[in-house]
């Protein structure tokens, strides 16, 4: 067997064994016969179709609650006596109902298709010997995938070659820095972030370029595993649903117990009096029933309708777009939500927070470049970066490694203008970054015709080639108490879960070469993915409203807790677990501890799905938020899904029941307050509408029951209403 039938772990495998399995040449790749070979075997390269409900069936899916079938009955039986206006009034309420609920939930069925979307139309592979554009659909297992920049994967592929690859993976793992990338075998326990052999569809080539071996296609991708995820859930009923259900069941409970109740009682009282009469007890029965349907709320699943819909409508206004009507009243019972962290409580965007300079620590929004040291550290962060910004409306957009635009927004928030340092400043030779050596330099020409030489990288590779340091009073030596000072510094960034980069500089002596010797220490840069500014308040205002936040991402454990700290989900006494440790428990141990886990990481889209159901076992309404297509399921499996509308995927959108439309987080708090609002508006009129059914019922069962007995009244005079008259109050 050429290819192998079983999921393979290719990413325990070397490049050779990978080859060999899948019976193809790293040089020549497949032939074109054998591409069609597969192409009947595998298939397309695309997600199998999921059939799709009707828009009748979405229509007639409308009718099926209690409270509609009783509204259904009391029209029948009012058209029964010829009360017109009765059925019209009836018929017209039921219309609106399953009216407006089509139309609501007519677009909420399309995750397959965005995923469909997300595939890359055209890619370069090798086959019979050359390099060749193919429709993605069209890949198979073997195939030979050319990568470069910018190249959105289009399917599973176990790298074979990479120089200097990265790829950007947070629609898949939600980790928003890039990952560098090899082609040597991973552990076969590895998770799938772990895994930096490989490059799954659905993920972005951020730098460098390489070629990958096609090891799955299709729904036989980590993408189309997460589309089976999701395509299999069942739609679960929302805790308004669920509760209008009960509520229908017992008002058709107690409606069946006041039509027997009436009947019964007056059927013996006709017995021993010796007046029984077909008539009457025809007379009686259709009391019973109209009194039975004057118990049916007939209003309220259209009260209910209509002020869920001008929820909407004021929820939109407020950034916040229910695709589900009755998910706006579910926001107002929400109990816990689980956060997504990159994109959804983070900015999405690597940002410089703190500096290591002058021999202490400074925060990047107090930096101030007063003096040379000052001038030839922003200069390294813009000279030696390969990154652009451009601004796309209104905001500074990053093209390159998220971590080199990081260093460029920090100079040009401090005033620097990068167009023109890099004009005055031009590149003329450069050691570029290579995962082995963890580091870059560049050399540039100055205007005065000298060289100046910049680098950046890990401290570990950067200050053994520093023979330097450079402070206030200028350059000095860099002795060995200096080298201990800077790496406990690096690791106290490093704590505090930023990205550490040193920085250093020289001049070249107009005789000297180019080498990376000699450079002068200038700081360290810490950075990371912030918090939103809103998302403080945010968590803050939850807590307040007895809502339980659960931070669930892909990133590091240490990053995670970082930021968790930050926004004060984490407090001591707090658990925080990883996807490894979770795999370990079974549901019964997990469930025992899920109440005090306020912090998930290194997470796989299963793990998220588990999470929500746990909870979901404790009795809890589960919220989930998140923006990529690694929250999909969850999302779909929550009570409500809260997407992203800005940065969020369209996998995404399509499984939420809600999307912010201004990716503000802040918006979900407006949106629960909203939904607690509009929950208790329902209320009212519920307990309104109940007391004056059950009052209306109760008076007149009692005089048909109780004081025409006592008054002596028999046969039709017993009946205190006709049946038309209790259909007409």
């Amino acid at each position: 067997m050429l290819v192998s039938e079983v999921e393979e772990s290719w990413h325990s495998l070397t490049v050779d064994e990978t080859l060999r399995k899948l019976g193809t040449d790293a040089v020549t790749g497949l032939s074109s016969d054998e591409a069609a070979r597969r192409l009947q075997r595998y298939g397309f390269n695309e997600l199998e179709p999921v059939p799709k409900p009707s828009p009748l069936k979405i229509f007639f899916k409308q009718f099926a609650n209690i409270l509609i079938g009783l509204l259904l009955a009391a029209l029948v039986i009012s058209a029964f006596f010829g009360e017109i206006i009765d059925s019209i009034v009836i018929g017209v309420i039921v219309f609106f109902v399953a009216v407006v609920g089509f139309f609501q939930e007519y677009r909420a069925e399309k995750t397959l298709e965005a995923l469909k979307k997300m595939l890359t139309p055209v890619v370069t592979v090798v086959r019979d010997g050359r390099e060749r554009e193919v429709s993605s659909k069209e890949l198979v297992p073997g195939d030979i995938v050319v990568l470069t920049t910018g190249t959105k994967v289009p399917a599973d592929l176990r790298l074979i070659e990479a120089v200097n690859l990265q790829t950007n993976e947070a629609p898949l793992t939600g980790e928003s820095t890039p990952v560098q990338k090899t082609t040597s075998p991973v552990p076969q326990t590895a998770s799938v972030g772990d895994r930096f052999n490989m490059a799954y569809a659905g993920t972005i080539v951020t730098y460098g370029r390489g070629k990958g071996v096609v090891v799955a296609t299709g729904s036989r991708t980590e993408f189309g595993k997460i589309a089976k995820a999701t395509s299999a859930l069942v739609e679960e009923k929302t805790p308004l649903e669920i509760r209008m259900d009960e509520i229908g069941k017992r008002f058709a409970v107690f409606a069946v117990a006041v039509i027997a109740a009436i009947f019964v009682t007056e059927l013996f009282r006709e017995i021993l009096a010796g007046y029984l009469a077909l008539s009457f007890l025809v007379e009686v029965f259709l009391f019973a029933i109209a009194l039975a349907v004057a118990i049916v709320p007939e209003a309220l699943p259209g009260i209910v309708t209509a002020t869920l819909a001008i929820g909407m409508g004021i929820m939109a206004r407020q950034k916040a777009l229910v695709r589900r009507m009755p998910a706006v009243e579910t926001l107002g019972s929400t109990q816990v939500i689980c956060f997504d962290k990159t994109g959804t409580l983070t900015m999405n965007q690597m940002t410089v927070r703190q500096l290591y300079f002058d021999g202490k620590f400074v925060e990047a929004n107090s930096f101030e470049s007063s003096n040379e040291h000052g001038d030839l550290l922003l200069k390294a962060c813009v000279l030696c970066n390969d990154a652009t910004v451009k601004t796309e409306n209104r905001k500074p957009v990053v093209y390159g490694d998220p971590t080199e635009g990081a260093l460029l927004l920090f100079a040009t928030n401090i005033g620097v203008d990068v167009d023109n340092v890099r004009r005055r400043f031009p590149r003329v030779f450069e050691f570029p970054f290579t995962s082995e050596r963890k580091m870059m330099t560049t050399f540039h020409k100055s205007p005065d015709d000298g060289v100046h030489g910049y680098m950046k990288g890990a401290v570990e590779s950067v200050l053994p080639r520093c023979v330097s340091v450079m402070d206030t009073d200028g350059l000095r030596p860099l002795t060995d108490e200096s080298r201990l000072r800077i790496m406990r510094a690096a690791e106290e960034m490093a704590l505090r879960a930023y990205r550490v980069l040193a920085v250093a500089y020289k001049a070249l002596d107009k005789s000297g070469g180019f080498d990376e010797q000699g450079f002068a220490f200038l700081g360290l840069v810490g950075m990371m993915d912030p918090p939103r500014p809103e998302a403080y308040e945010a968590v803050k205002k939850a807590r307040e409203a007895g809502i339980k936040t659960v931070m669930v991402t892909g990133d590091h454990k240490l990053t995670a807790l970082a930021i968790a700290r930050e926004v004060e989900i984490y407090r001591e006494g707090d658990m925080v677990l990883t996807g490894e440790e979770l795999d370990k428990l079974s549901d019964e141990e997990f469930d025992k501890i899920v109440e005090k886990v306020v912090v998930y990481a290194r997470i796989s889209p299963m793990h998220k799905l588990k999470i929500v159901e746990a909870w979901k076992r404790k009795g809890y309404v589960v919220a989930m938020t998140g923006d990529g297509v690694n929250d999909a399921p969850a999302l779909k499996k929550a009570d409500i899904g809260v997407a992203m509308g800005i940065t969020g995927t369209d996998v995404a959108k399509e499984s939420a029941d809600m999307v912010l439309a201004d990716d503000n987080f802040a918006t979900i708090v407006k949106a629960v307050e909203l939904g607690r609002w509009i929950y208790g508006n329902v209320r009212k009129y519920l307990v309104y509408l109940l007391e004056a059914n059950l009052v209306e019922t109760i008076v007149i069962a009692g005089v048909a029951l109780v004081i025409a007995e006592l008054l002596g009244l028999k046969g039709e005079d017993a009946l205190p209403l006709l049946p038309v008259h209790i259909l007409y109050i």
